[in-house]
């Protein structure tokens, strides 16, 4: 009876070792995520629209790696700029209590062309507003050092238009998106780069197919 418990327990055992490793398999993390890389009429787009070559990138406005990630995306489209599309999406993580504000702040700055100007002042000052028991204010001093029309900036930034569109990028991508900055290049999920040179690797690798 003792040894028909043993033999019992280590094909359970076996079992659930076999499992265990399928799930590890078949887990996100060692799989190769694919996405759509079609360019929408409401997306931002940086560099050549039509290019072969299509970076997204879904980032929340409060992140700090997304902040940090910021300069080294400016580099890549300083090099790559008229050879690949570059498309930010927006990703405000439920647990940034402030950066969904950040996210309209860019939105209605877009409205009046200044979107890209938002973006660069938020990432910049991040340290200075990410923790404000509300960052309303330090974005409308940031419009305000954009020269934008303060009451168009303040009407666009509570319609539920822009809110709409942010949710909607944020919807689209719930399902294969789970940190942020998360890149997409050429619909393929990459693991963030470390460095620039890691970068320009993946971008010329695909420049060259």
């Amino acid at each position: 009876m003792k040894k028909l418990l043993i033999w019992a327990l280590i094909v359970f055992g076996l079992i659930g070792a076999t499992w265990g490793m399928a799930q590890l398999a078949s887990s996100p993390g060692n799989q190769t995520t694919t996405f759509a890389t079609e360019i929408s009429d409401s997306d931002w787009v940086k560099g050549d629209k039509d290019a072969s070559v299509v970076l997204i990138e879904y980032s929340d406005l409060q992140c700090p790696a997304c902040a940090a990630y910021a300069p080294l995306v400016n580099q890549i489209l300083g090099e790559f700029g008229d050879r690949i599309a570059f498309v930010y999406r927006h990703f405000p993580l439920p647990s940034h209590k402030n950066a969904e504000p950040a996210a309209l702040a860019a939105e209605a700055a877009g409205k009046q062309g200044k979107f890209w100007e938002m973006v660069e002042l938020i990432f910049t000052n991040q340290t200075a507003w990410a923790e404000q028991a509300d960052a309303r204010e330090t974005f409308t001093a940031y419009a305000q050092q954009l020269e934008l029309d303060l009451n168009r900036f303040q009407t666009d930034r509570d319609s539920n238009t822009l809110r709409d569109r942010i949710r909607a990028d944020y919807a689209g991508a719930i399902a294969v998106v789970n940190y942020t900055p998360t890149f997409f290049l050429n619909g393929i999920k990459i693991q963030n780069p470390r460095s620039y040179d890691e970068f320009r690797e993946l971008i010329l690798q695909e420049l060259s197919r």
